[in-house]
């Protein structure tokens, strides 16, 4: 079940059959949900049938794209390539998100799928698509189940975090993955900043989306396990959002794993709430016989 305040669409049984409710959720035994005409539908946990958590506002596609859109620029591996739509990327295999191909424009499709395979096997890497909802038919379940989540940043007072636009060695000792510092600095048509205090780490990256929203992506939040619950996370958030406004940004975004549930609570907490979900999938396991 998703947390409290999470917007949900849920099916439940009533008297002989099957009804549904979209709403915030308010509470779990009973379970309650606020509709948007302010109705509270309360109703039994036994008779939910399923739940599916949504956008914490209604989002358009063209948002959704958009916002993708903005986070490829800023996270874009060392080799990209269009290809009817897609947004090709590469990076010698470090990290998902800078290895793979995502649908950017309109017109992108699953005619393109065969080419996809072919450009990622000659650089002997593997043909993951990274496929935001709602946005191409494809019904994989795939894996790396991912929220994207964001908020409306605004001026605030930095806290003492040292920035700079490459991760320097503590930076990289800090982070401790093995990530090499050109796809950490690579952006495209953008901005990148390194946050650091003793024993935590982040990067901010600006880009704008085709819709002109300049958007603030926050990412390689990392805090030293024997400092984690001592408010360095925020503090690197908000240095992070302080630069972003310097930049320009009026919205940020993060993109965090379904299962990574502290770093769900340390966003919600910031502010941020769901605007959509995305995942990844083998483009080979969509094409017969690649």
């Amino acid at each position: 079940m998703p947390s409290i305040g999470s917007r949900v669409s849920l099916r439940y049984r009533i008297p002989s059959a099957l009804t549904d409710v979209v709403g915030h959720l308010e509470a779990l035994d009973p379970v309650v949900v606020r509709t948007k005409s302010g109705d509270a539908v309360e109703i039994d946990p036994a008779d939910v049938v399923s739940v599916r958590e949504l956008s914490h506002a209604p989002v358009r596609n063209s948002e959704i794209r958009a916002l993708e859109h903005a986070a490829a620029l800023a996270w874009p591996g060392t080799e990209q390539h269009w290809c009817d739509g897609w947004l090709l990327r590469a990076g010698g295999g470090h990290t998902s998100r800078a290895n793979s191909a995502v649908p950017l424009l309109f017109s992108s499709n699953t005619e393109a799928l065969p080419a996809i395979i072919d450009w990622y096997a000659a650089r002997h890497l593997e043909p993951w698509l990274a496929l935001p909802e709602r946005l191409l038919p494809i019904k994989a379940a795939g894996i790396k189940a991912t929220r994207v989540l964001t908020r409306e940043i605004s001026p605030v007072k930095s806290p003492d975090v040292t920035l700079s636009p490459e991760p320097d060695a503590h930076w990289l000792a800090t982070y401790r993955r093995d990530v090499p510092p050109e796809i950490l600095t690579a952006v495209l048509d953008g901005l990148v900043t390194f946050a650091s205090v003793p024993d935590a780490v982040g990067r901010g990256a600006v880009t704008t989306g085709p819709d002109g929203t300049r958007w603030l992506g926050v990412s390689c939040v990392r805090v030293a396990e024997s400092s984690r619950r001592t408010g360095l996370a925020r503090a690197i958030c908000s240095a992070l959002q302080a630069w972003g406004v310097e930049q320009g940004a009026t919205r940020a975004y993060v993109q965090v794993l379904d299962d990574n549930r502290p770093a769900l609570a340390l966003y919600e907490s910031a502010g941020f709430r769901l605007h959509h979900h995305h995942r990844y999938v083998r483009t080979d396991s969509l094409v017969p016989h690649a």
